[in-house]
């Protein structure tokens, strides 16, 4: 079976779908971590809803997707925050897919498209909760920084140089 990777629109059904699995498992993993219980269905719903993906459009920003298999198995996402900072997020693979050397794929696109939008660094930002994406980044030479944003879920925050 082989990976493939490639730009998606931000608002395609397989970008809408992938952003759904994903939001669902990190959410989902909140709620049961601190509150016992999965997502409530209308605010998973209404979260889904409110964060559109229009950052990752051109011109200043891109959403990959990976294939494994012809199969969408995860994307990853990169914007613009100043004309030397990109921000990477988004950065999902399914569940039964992890390990198994699509999820460099796609942050090493995603790094890639930063760099050609004259990105210099790259940061992003993560919980505590979400060990397997803090060991992906460690493995990929990202390090943990100060703090770049005040999102009520960011715990942990991460930067690498591009140049």
């Amino acid at each position: 079976m082989t990976w493939t990777v490639a730009r998606e629109p931000h608002d395609s059904p397989v970008a809408a779908a992938l952003w759904r699995a994903y939001y669902t498992e990190v959410s989902d993993r909140w709620y049961l971590l601190h509150e016992n219980h999965a997502t409530a269905p209308d605010e998973l719903e209404r979260e889904i809803a409110a964060d559109t993906g229009d950052y990752l459009a051109p011109p200043t920003g891109a959403l990959f997707v990976v294939r494994y298999a012809g199969e969408p198995a995860g994307t990853a996402g990169v914007r613009l925050l100043d004309p030397a900072t990109a921000e990477l997020k988004r950065v999902f693979l399914r569940k039964e897919l992890r390990g198994r050397g699509g999820a460099p794929l796609l942050v090493s696109a995603a790094e890639d498209a930063a760099r050609a939008l004259g990105a210099e660094r790259i940061v992003l930002d993560t919980r505590h909760d979400l060990v397997e994406s803090r060991s992906l980044y460690s493995r990929l030479g990202y390090q943990e920084t100060e703090p770049y944003n005040s999102n009520m879920y960011s715990e942990r925050w991460f930067a690498k140089r591009l140049v």
